[in-house]
């Protein structure tokens, strides 16, 4: 016969965070090599053309998300740096904290990988490097990257978590 569980489990092993911090670096390495890669591979500006709504591509974006700030005189690189370190950091610190929550610490790792590939590029180059441009005649998308895709992919991640945990709380209650 077994007693009551205990009032606070301790985590199984392997619930660290050391595999969603590999994750996070292998989605930053991929990030950069590809950024190296277009940015040998192509002229700025140039255009790749690969399906009829796709195209490989090089621009420099110096503002944020769809080219926020991207025309102003220059501060903006250290405060989307600065942005993108402190988040850095707030993501760890919030990752430690929630061990056991597996698709959290997904989407916490990919926005994780995606911001510091940008804040290297901001680092390096002063700019982040976009390469992926979706298009349909004469409406495009801003170009982005893989850091991009990550950050998206975490928040979209991030979302479907607070739905899924809003679900069981409701039926628990």
């Amino acid at each position: 016969m077994s007693g009551p569980a205990p009032a606070c489990p301790v985590p199984a092993a392997g619930t660290g965070i050391t595999r969603w911090l590999a994750l996070a670096a292998l989605l930053l390495v991929l990030d950069q090599a590809t950024k190296v890669y277009f940015d040998s591979l192509l002229e700025y500006g140039e255009r790749l053309h690969v399906l009829p709504f796709f195209d490989f591509t090089l621009l420099y974006n110096r503002g944020a998300a769809f080219s926020f700030l991207a025309g102003a005189a220059g501060w903006q690189r250290w405060l989307f740096t600065l942005l993108g370190v402190a988040a850095a950091v707030f993501i760890v610190w919030t990752m430690r904290r929630n061990r056991s929550q597996r698709l959290f610490l997904l989407a916490l790792s990919l926005i994780l990988g995606g911001a510091l590939g940008n804040v290297i590029d901001r680092l390096l180059h002063g700019h982040v490097i976009d390469f992926l441009l979706f298009y349909w005649r004469d409406w495009y998308y801003p170009a982005f990257n893989l850091a991009d895709i990550g950050i998206t992919c975490g928040a979209v991640l991030l979302v479907l978590d607070e739905i899924l945990r809003m679900r069981r709380r409701r039926r628990t209650a």
